[in-house]
């Protein structure tokens, strides 16, 4: 078949890969210029570690393997370290694997087959779904038609309301934001630790991997409305928030963040969907079951979910049966990442000072400083 897929993220790469090896004619396209590179270091987990492994990429995803859990530690005002980050409060089993996302994205990117046609800067503005064929229009004027599109846009995936309908209806805040920019000024040669300050409902915090260095930010919200493309109302907000917490790194860390061009701020909030396929639709990774990065999870989601949907593919004829086969393996992993994040709010940010106490505490007496 002749496929789209749209987006280059984990969940898009990851697609091309799998379904041009399987013999499809496939393209891709990216709304952004360039790959993301941007955000915390991801995790590979559990049943997409086989996925890894059959796609070839296991070996060189350990080789880009960091240990950042067993260095992040909570601090106080001063920075002296009050709780460590305890790893049995977040991850699967010994065997799960942290990576920079530039690593992945890069790995990823390099195993994609010459074949596969990926075009930045070019996004999807209309679909037509005859039964036969989607004819699809896009935002350069450009129009073609395909058997296939495959939705891998992201927590805010076009396909998805071009298709389904209005984002809302599918979104679950989970009454957290969350902001990640590069902070070259606290760069430290040779430092590897991760340090996180919690004030009530605010938490901020700086990660050393390899030669980059991280500022972090979540606070507790509602929904707030603004444009999640209007990169300068997202620093706004972040400032804003932060607006008087003169505690530790926070005034230099919120500095170089309102500097960053490529700042990643948006809300944790899951999508829910009865369905991820229509016609000759079909969506993957955050477009479909986002779980929010409190999971930890949407990589591994991600790589499930286009392994699955391309063996399905190749084993039924009829597109409806191969979807619904896909949903029927991948809904099990969605649904188990989505439940674990719904306790992330609580260990990351603390909503009282008496919270942050019993959670430090908590982690003191599971692995003593």
């Amino acid at each position: 078949m002749r496929i789209l897929v749209s987006g280059a993220g984990i969940a898009g790469l990851a697609a091309g890969i799998d379904l041009a090896r399987a013999g499809h004619d496939v393209e891709v396209v990216e709304r952004a210029a360039h790959l993301r590179t941007n955000g915390s270091p991801i995790d590979v987990r559990g049943a997409a570690l086989g996925v890894a492994r059959d796609m070839g990429i296991l070996d060189a995803v350990h080789a880009h393997e960091i240990t950042m859990t067993e260095r992040t530690r909570f601090v106080d005002a001063s920075g002296a370290a009050v709780a460590p980050l305890v790893g049995s409060e977040i991850d699967e089993s010994s065997d799960d694997v942290e990576i920079p996302r530039e690593d992945l994205t890069n790995i990823l990117r390099q195993a994609l087959p010459e074949q596969v046609e990926l075009r930045f800067e070019e996004s999807i503005t209309a679909l037509d779904d005859d039964g036969d064929r989607v004819a699809v229009t896009f935002a350069s004027g450009r129009a073609a038609v395909y058997d296939l599109v495959v939705g891998a846009d992201g927590a805010h995936s076009t396909v998805r309301r071009l298709v389904f309908g209005p984002e809302q209806q599918f979104t679950e805040h989970l009454g957290v934001y969350v902001a990640i920019g590069d902070a070259p000024d606290q760069a430290t040669p040779g430092e590897r630790t991760t340090e996180i300050l919690n004030v009530p409902g605010l938490m901020a915090g700086v990660a050393h991997y390899h030669d980059r260095t991280l500022g972090m930010f979540e606070f507790r919200s509602g929904p707030i409305d603004y444009d999640h493309h209007d990169l300068d109302a997202q620093k706004r907000i972040l400032a804003e928030v932060f607006d008087g917490v003169e505690d530790w790194k926070i005034p230099a860390l919120l500095r170089t963040a309102r500097a960053d061009p490529d700042l990643y701020f948006d809300a944790i909030a899951q999508i829910h969907m009865p369905v991820w396929h229509r016609g000759r639709v079909v969506l993957i990774g955050d477009a479909a079951h986002c779980a929010t990065p409190m999971a930890g999870r949407g990589a591994s989601l991600a790589l499930l979910g286009a392994w699955y949907l391309t063996e399905e593919l190749g084993r039924h004829d009829d597109l409806t049966t191969a979807f619904e086969a896909y949903e029927r393996r991948q809904r099990p992993h969605a649904a188990a990442a989505q439940e674990f994040a719904l306790g992330g709010a609580d260990l990351m940010v603390p909503a009282t000072w008496a919270d942050i106490e019993a959670r430090n505490a908590r982690l003191r007496a599971a692995q003593p400083l």
